[in-house]
C-alpha cells in the first residue's frame, strides 16, 4: 500500500539516500534502524515532503506524492510524528490534537484516543510543557491519529523515554494497527523496542539498506553489531 522506488534525497549538493526502493504491506509495522546520521530522519522527512526528493517515486496506494506539499501528503493519508515530538508546549493536551484536525471530531474518535492513552483524559486540559517526555510522546501519536491516516510515520519516539513508557508506546502502535487497519513505519535505534513492535525490520547505513529480515527470522545479535559500528 506504500511503496517507494529508486529514490534519493539529500541536502544541497549532497546525498544522504541513494536510489533507494522498498514498500511496506497493509497492516505491516516496519521498522528503519540505523545510528545516527546515517538517513533515517533524512528518509522519513522525504516521505512526509519535508525534503524534496532529487529522484524517485513515493506512492502511496496508486497515488504518487512526489512533488506534494506536506499538507497534501497529509490530506492523502500520511501521518508524521517527528523526533522530539514538536507538541506547542503553551497549549493544552485537547488544544495539541486539535491542531492537527481540519473539522469536528467525532466522539468515538475521542473514546478511541482515550483508550489508546488513558493519560490524555487525565491531563486533557494540561499544557503540553508540562507533560512528561513519554506523555508528551503520547499526545503527538494521538495529535497524528487525529488526521485519520492510512500510514502512520514515527521518528525514534522512544528517544528521552522511559523504559516503562517505551512499553505503553509499543503496546499502544500494535493496538493502533489492529484498530485502524493502518501500516506503520517507525525509525529507531531501540532494538528491544524494535523486536517487541514491528512485523519486518530494515537496517541503514550511509543513506542504503544493508540488512532486512522478518522479526521471526531476525538475528537481533547481527543488527546490534551493524548499530555498533
Amino acid at each position: 500500500m506504500f511503496n517507494i522506488s529508486n529514490l534519493s534525497v539529500g541536502y544541497g549538493q549532497s546525498t544522504v539516500i541513494n536510489d533507494m526502493s522498498f514498500s511496506v504491506k497493509q497492516e505491516e509495522i516496519l521498522a528503519i534502524m540505523g545510528r545516527n546520521g546515517m538517513g533515517k530522519t533524512t528518509l522519513l522527512k522525504s516521505i512526509i515532503g519535508m525534503l524534496p526528493a532529487k529522484s524517485g517515486s513515493i506512492k502511496l496506494g496508486e497515488q504518487e506524492l512526489t512533488g506534494l506539499d506536506s499538507y497534501e501528503r497529509v490530506r492523502s493519508g500520511i501521518a508524521y510524528v517527528p523526533q522530539g515530538r514538536m507538541i506547542f508546549p503553551s497549549l493544552t493536551v485537547v488544544e495539541n490534537m486539535l491542531a492537527g484536525t481540519r473539522g469536528p471530531v467525532e466522539q468515538s474518535t475521542w473514546d478511541e484516543i482515550y483508550a489508546l492513552f488513558p493519560v490524555l483524559r487525565e491531563m486533557r486540559h494540561r499544557k503540553g510543557g508540562n507533560l512528561s517526555g513519554g506523555q508528551q510522546q503520547q499526545l503527538a501519536i494521538a495529535r497524528a491519529l487525529l488526521t485519520n491516516p492510512k500510514l502512520l510515520v514515527l521518528d525514534e519516539p522512544t528517544e528521552g523515554i522511559q523504559p516503562s513508557i517505551i512499553k505503553d508506546i509499543a503496546r499502544a502502535l500494535r493496538e493502533i494497527r489492529q484498530m485502524r487497519k493502518i501500516a506503520i513505519i517507525v525509525s529507531e535505534q531501540v532494538v528491544s523496542f524494535m523486536m517487541d513492535v514491528c512485523d519486518r525490520v530494515l537496517v541503514i547505513d550511509r543513506g542504503q539498506f544493508v540488512h532486512e529480515a522478518e522479526r521471526a527470522n531476525l538475528d537481533a545479535g547481527k543488527v546490534k553489531q551493524i548499530l555498533a559500528v
